[in-house]
């Protein structure tokens, strides 16, 4: 069954039981956890809070988590970022199972050059695939692979590149960020589904505009027929709004937010219970 969610950072200026609040008010059952929250992250990781959260609103069932991404990158060319960078990767694994997070969602780094990636720079991501391998293991987490915008310096960045990825890797699965894939075109996140529906775990879903990704779904025609897709190929994973405040104009009041979140979720849950012919 579809879990309707929303990634943390959206509530980026509260603390911790604040964000389990407001998503809770939002009508949302599920959550994403970013491990680069502020108030968890400059906190020293305090575990034992997000825990008692999830005791304390039964109403976010599932919870999945994002792996630290700001500042880091398992590709770069200097050793020691690309070092600390799958560390955190590794430790975010432990992290997830201590939440009881069933999905982890990594990115794939990429060139710190923007510029084409390299033989170098595959054998980097090759390295840093390898340490997810060992560390997926006998491990009930599944370690979903995030695609990335089309530029010029991604190592992943097309529905056949992920494709071959997981057909090399049957470990790995797939989170697919829609608005990351409409930076191409409209067709582009459907293409993905195609491919590779059979390893999608977690959906970022927003939308691409004005150039920028990670705009609400404001009812919009071309997410609606991202969740047809989603509806006809069988998905059952978490439905995840990845929003960036940032875009929306003005600061908006938690208020706000949660009522912005309410939307959205009855929007999701509308496309995926009737289909998008009810628009």
């Amino acid at each position: 069954m579809v879990s309707f969610s929303v990634a943390s950072m959206f509530f980026h200026e509260y603390t911790i039981n604040e964000i389990f609040s407001f998503v809770s008010r939002s009508g949302l059952n599920a959550m994403e956890f970013w491990l680069e929250t502020p108030h968890f992250w400059l906190r020293d990781l305090p575990v034992d809070e997000v825990i008692s959260c999830r005791d304390e609103y039964p109403g976010i069932a599932t919870l999945t988590v994002h792996s630290p991404i700001l500042d880091l990158n398992p590709c770069s060319i200097n050793p020691e970022v690309a070092q600390v960078s799958v560390e955190y990767a590794i430790r975010s694994t432990a992290i997830a199972g201590q939440l009881g997070a069933h999905v982890l969602t990594v990115h794939p780094g990429r060139r710190t050059a923007k510029r084409p990636p390299s033989n170098a720079d595959y054998a980097r991501f090759d390295h840093y695939v390898s340490v997810l391998r060992d560390a997926a293991k006998g491990n009930p987490l599944k370690i979903g692979m995030e695609n990335m915008e089309p530029i010029v310096n991604s190592l992943l960045c097309t529905p056949e590149r992920m494709r071959m990825l997981l057909d090399e890797e049957p470990w790995l699965f797939f989170t697919l960020d829609v608005a990351h894939a409409m930076a191409k075109s409209d067709n582009e996140a459907i293409r993905y589904i195609e491919l590779c529906h059979d390893r999608l775990v977690n959906v970022h879903i927003s939308r691409f505009d004005q150039g920028k990704a990670h705009f609400p779904l404001e009812r919009h025609v071309s997410m609606a027929t991202v969740m047809e897709s989603l509806k006809d190929h069988h998905y059952n994973g978490s439905l995840t709004l990845e929003i960036e405040d940032l875009n929306l104009g003005r600061p908006l009041s938690y208020n706000e937010k949660i009522a912005l979140l309410a939307r959205d979720c009855a929007f999701m849950q509308e496309c995926m219970e009737q289909g998008a012919g009810f628009i």
